[in-house]
C-alpha cells in the first residue's frame, strides 16, 4: 500500500508517519476491499491539530475521515477510528459487492468547475449572467449500482454523489442526503 503523509506548515516526523501507517494497516486489515493507497494530511487549527485521511480501496471506493484533537497523535487515532467505524458499518455490503464485482469500479472522465460566490447578490443585479469560474479541474464519475453509490457517499462523508448507474446504458444519476435525513435519488432516465 502507498502512503502519502504530509503536514500543512507542520513537520511530520518519522515516528508519527510510522504510527499512522501501523494504525491504518491494523484498522483496515480486518475489512475486505484491500486498501491501495492512503493520503493523510495534518494541519494546525488554533491550538488543535486536524488530521484528514483518504483511503482508496481496490474496488474503487474511497473512505474519508477527519478529526480534530489537541494532540497530533490523538487526531490521527481519532480519524482512523472514524474510518474503521464507517467500514464496520458497511462490512457486509463491502464483502458482498467485492464478491460480485470482479473488476474495480469503472470511472469516466468529466469536467468539474468551482464558481465564485456573489456577495452582492442580495443588494444588486449582476452585470452578466455568466458565472465567474474560479477553478477548472478534471474529476471522475464512477459507474456504480444505486446501493454502492449510497455506500460511497456515506463512506466519503459527501452530501451528494454523481454516478453512472451500471444497470442503465447511459446517463448520470445523483444520490444526496435530504434535509429530513433520508437519501434522495435522482434518475433522469425514468422521469417523464
Amino acid at each position: 500500500m502507498r502512503y502519502q503523509i504530509s503536514g500543512k506548515q507542520i513537520d511530520v516526523g518519522e515516528a508519527l508517519q510510522g504510527h499512522v501507517r501501523s494504525e491504518i494497516e491494523t484498522a483496515l486489515g480486518k475489512y475486505p476491499g484491500r486498501p491501495t493507497d492512503a493520503l493523510v494530511v495534518f494541519s494546525k487549527d488554533g491550538s488543535a491539530f486536524c488530521c484528514e485521511t483518504v483511503v482508496h480501496l481496490s474496488t474503487g471506493l474511497t473512505v474519508q475521515a477527519s478529526a480534530r484533537e489537541h494532540d497530533i497523535y490523538a487526531a490521527a487515532d481519532a480519524a482512523v477510528a472514524k474510518m474503521e467505524k464507517q467500514l464496520r458499518r458497511y462490512k457486509r455490503r463491502l464483502k458482498d459487492h467485492h464478491k460480485e464485482r470482479v473488476d474495480p469500479v469503472e470511472l469516466s472522465g468529466a469536467a468539474s468547475y468551482i464558481l465564485a460566490g456573489n456577495e452582492a447578490a442580495d443588494t444588486e443585479e449582476p452585470d452578466t449572467l455568466q458565472p465567474v469560474i474560479v477553478a477548472e479541474m478534471e474529476t471522475r464519475i464512477p459507474s456504480l449500482s444505486v446501493g454502492e453509490a449510497v455506500m460511497q457517499m456515506e463512506l466519503a462523508g459527501a452530501p451528494v454523489l454523481v454516478f453512472r448507474n451500471e444497470k442503465q446504458s447511459s446517463g448520470v444519476n445523483v444520490v444526496y442526503r435530504r434535509d429530513d435525513g433520508n437519501i434522495g435519488w435522482i434518475d433522469p432516465n425514468t422521469a417523464r
